[in-house]
């Protein structure tokens, strides 16, 4: 059962890779988009850092929401209005919890998920953060459906979220500002996919052992 100081825990991990890795996002977001996807989120994630006193005392589906929120009003971009999308429906899925289960957090994770290719219009194999956490959320579910505990369903999301992040460099870019440069986007690796694919390694890193 993973509790609300628990997803403190989680998200505070999330905000400090963000902040450590701001450079490399850009380096990636340069080439492909408006070198901006780094400092989009550390400020997105800042914000969400100042926000949490707040929320500190509400269910962890009220959290979620709030992140949420506070994503889509600070992060400019296509990061802000995706990411608080998938906050945003992954706190309808918690709606009212003060603790979580290996299985709600699976639910959370696929109605993220859905949130994203809704508001995003984007499949996989399109070369956007839908390629990291699709098989994310595929390996969890076929790791709990084998029986395993969430320490272990968490971390074959966060390894198929990284080999989805991986698996983008080849691809030829279809959504977003990476399909505009047609052929050029191939050989590049998606910033949404790795920042999505440093989401679930920091869950399976801090929610894996609770």
């Amino acid at each position: 059962m993973a509790t609300r100081d628990d997803i403190f825990a989680w998200l505070k991990c999330y905000r400090q890779t963000l902040s450590e890795n701001k450079d490399y996002l850009t380096r990636l977001d340069s080439a492909i988009g408006d070198a901006d996807h780094g400092a989009n989120m550390d400020r997105g994630f800042a914000a969400v850092m100042d926000k949490l006193p707040s929320v500190a005392d509400k269910d962890i589906g009220a959290i979620f929401k709030a992140i949420g929120m506070t994503l889509v009003s600070t992060v400019g971009g296509a990061g802000g209005p995706l990411y608080g999308t998938w906050f945003m429906r992954a706190g309808m899925a918690l709606d009212g919890k003060t603790e979580v289960t290996a299985d709600d957090w699976l639910a959370a994770f696929q109605a993220g998920l859905a949130g994203v290719q809704q508001r995003g219009k984007a499949t996989p194999g399109e070369k956007t953060m839908v390629d990291a956490m699709t098989p994310a959320c595929a390996a969890m579910q076929a790791s709990l459906a084998s029986g395993a505990d969430m320490a272990t369903a968490l971390e074959a999301a966060a390894a198929a979220a990284e080999q989805g992040m991986k698996d983008t460099i080849p691809m030829l870019a279809t959504k977003g500002r990476a399909s505009y440069l047609g052929e050029r986007s191939i050989g590049h690796q998606d910033p949404g996919a790795t920042s999505s694919a440093m989401l679930f390694r920091c869950a399976a890193d801090k929610l894996g052992n609770v």
